[in-house]
């Protein structure tokens, strides 16, 4: 595995294969929770559905951690290595004549995403393996409601979601078709993705922030 990366096209193949398998989560992640919005039971079945399947437990969500944290060692890995390319000796080296703000900043825009998501694990995550296999609590398949609505009641912690998703936008609008070009779609594709990861980067951040801003208004 290490040989296969040491190739600087295998570790962008890579990289672009965990962007995508992520990209394909959110809108899984989105359209469980989308239904907190107009329904009460049917979130609390889904929740309770993902929260308790052994298959979703033990085999996609360890999956799912390596993927986040694989996608984000190796996009720091990646940004080491083009720094280390650019020559910094080179200080008439103007990026911004070449690449975006998004391109160039990925890495800030994914550290602090990166941050986010270790709030996430910690507000929801850490909570449901502690209610499941530390306390070993009784289950009720009602309860996700109401805990997704007490998470969102703070406004500093909502206010850290809006931050957080517009900068997964930044992060997106870059990174979606960054990662289908890796794969080789930068063909006659390449318009069409373009245009495709420019809808998914708003829509999808665009939907997290109106689930934390309606529960927080909602409570």
């Amino acid at each position: 595995m290490s040989g296969f990366l040491s190739s600087s096209i295998a570790r962008k193949v890579a990289m672009a294969l965990s962007a995508l398998f992520l990209i394909f989560f959110l809108i899984i992640h989105l359209a469980v929770n989308i239904t907190s919005l107009f329904s009460e039971d049917l979130f609390n079945e889904l929740s309770h559905f993902m929260g308790t399947n052994s298959l979703v437990q033990f085999a996609l969500q360890p999956v799912l951690i390596f993927g986040v944290v694989f996608h984000f060692v190796m996009g720091f890995v990646l940004e080491l290595k083009n720094r280390k390319a650019r020559n910094i000796k080179y200080t008439k080296f103007n990026g911004a004549a070449s690449a975006s703000w998004m391109s160039r900043n990925m890495a800030i825009s994914g550290g602090v995403i990166l941050i986010f998501i270790v709030i996430h694990f910690i507000d929801f995550w850490i909570p449901e393996i502690n209610h499941k296999y530390v306390e070993f609590l009784p289950e009720d398949p009602t309860r996700y409601f109401g805990e997704l609505q007490h998470k969102f009641m703070s406004p500093v912690k909502v206010g850290i979601y809006v931050v957080a998703f517009v900068l997964l936008a930044l992060h997106l609008l870059h990174g979606f078709q960054s990662a289908f070009q890796s794969i080789g779609f930068n063909n006659k594709y390449t318009k069409c993705v373009k245009n495709l990861g420019v809808i998914y980067s708003i829509i999808i951040p665009l939907g997290f922030i109106i689930i934390a801003l309606y529960h927080h208004f909602n409570h």
